[in-house]
């Protein structure tokens, strides 16, 4: 087996898009035994310890290609590994994972992946207070954790499982396309706590609004909350959901509100599993690809980058990330960004975009009035 600040800026309709920025023993051990085992015996190799979220000139983005989707994450995690001990510290550790829908897993993280960076806490004294966390779109959290398992990989780390749906929240506004002015948006106070170290389990995937979901996306809709249960109502829809509010009414609105959201919600550490991916109509209704890699970073929005180069997907098409690389958010130039692991261009796999691809363009152009 191989080894493993929130703030609203009034803005007329003309100018609202202007102003936006954009080894015999260790064989016969179990997985878990074995990965402690290889973290207390191997040396050291990543740079000494200190602030995770920072904007140097250069950030440092892992990534790891194989057949085993539990090492993989592990292994992409631990370059980092002083780092992110010492900025959980105290913390309590929300592992989000993405649930779009609770009942198809190629929508959904995989367990595997949540197993991988279980393990990887566990290796360096910070599985203690893990918290599985989630808000899917329509459904109950506990019946999707079941359905993919993470019940059970959370028993085994001893990690609690959380319905965010009902978590606190706190009130954050969302710009809509319809009438150009803010909208409440009630978002997991779990995820908004300074308190709370949060990590992005998100994977590769296609989108139809946003080109790719990666590991912002994941938390921000996720934070945000629905009451009413996950009963389903009349005509199909799920009660009393603010998620429609942060997708803005279209296209504009949806890139926009990611990018005003980012800098209250977004991940301490990403780890984008793209062991097996979702191209076309993402983010449920899509096809596999097999990439068989994992990206992992302290910096999201360069982890978020590398995985849009490994998915084929040209940066400048993503609205959103555009818009938080140009307000300084993360780093988004390759030439900037040290991957550490193979070479980018030996894993690169294109995926096939949403039918909505073109249409999604529109971010790309000038609001005019009518």
């Amino acid at each position: 087996m191989n080894h493993y600040p929130h703030h609203h800026n009034p803005l007329d309709r003309r100018s609202f898009f202007k102003t936006s920025l954009l080894g015999g023993v260790a064989l016969a051990l179990p997985w878990s035994a074995r990965r402690v085992l290889a973290a207390a015996t191997q040396p050291a190799t990543e740079p000494a310890a200190g602030p995770v979220s920072t904007l140097g000139p250069t950030s440092r983005v892992a990534l790891t290609a194989g057949e085993d989707r539990a090492e993989l994450a592990f292994q992409a995690l631990k370059p980092f590994s002083q780092q992110i001990a010492a900025a959980i510290g105290d913390k309590r550790v929300i592992l989000k994972p993405n649930n779009v829908v609770i009942d198809r897993p190629l929508a959904a993280s995989d367990a595997k992946n949540l197993e991988g960076i279980l393990e990887f806490l566990k290796s360096i004294g910070k599985a203690g207070n893990v918290v599985i966390a989630e808000s899917p779109a329509g459904g109950s959290v506990f019946e999707g954790f079941a359905n993919y398992g993470y019940d059970k990989v959370g028993a085994k780390y001893g990690a609690k499982l959380m319905d965010l749906d009902k978590d606190d929240f706190e009130a954050l506004y969302c710009f809509d396309e319809k009438d150009f002015r803010p909208h409440a948006c009630r978002m997991a106070k779990t995820l908004l706590d300074p308190n709370s170290f949060v990590i992005s389990a998100a994977k590769f995937k296609t989108h139809d609004r946003v080109a790719a979901t990666l590991s912002l996306k994941n938390i921000v809709v996720g934070a945000a909350i629905k009451r009413g249960g996950g009963e389903r109502r009349e005509g199909g829809r799920w009660g009393n959901s603010d998620k429609p509010v942060t997708h803005g009414s279209g296209y504009r609105g949806i890139n926009y509100n990611l990018f005003t959201l980012a800098s209250r919600l977004h991940p301490h550490l990403a780890v984008i599993d793209g062991y097996e991916g979702m191209e076309g109509d993402g983010p449920a209704g899509g096809t596999p690809v097999n990439s068989r890699v994992c990206v992992a970073s302290p910096d999201w929005l360069a982890a978020d980058r590398v995985a849009l180069e490994l998915m084929g997907i040209d940066f400048a098409k993503v609205g959103y990330l555009n818009y938080c690389a140009q307000a300084g958010l993360g780093q988004s130039d390759l030439s900037k960004i040290e991957i550490v692991g193979p070479a980018l261009r030996e894993h690169i796999k294109p995926y096939k975009m949403a039918r909505s691809f073109d249409q999604q363009m529109i971010w790309m152009k000038p609001v005019t009035n009518a």
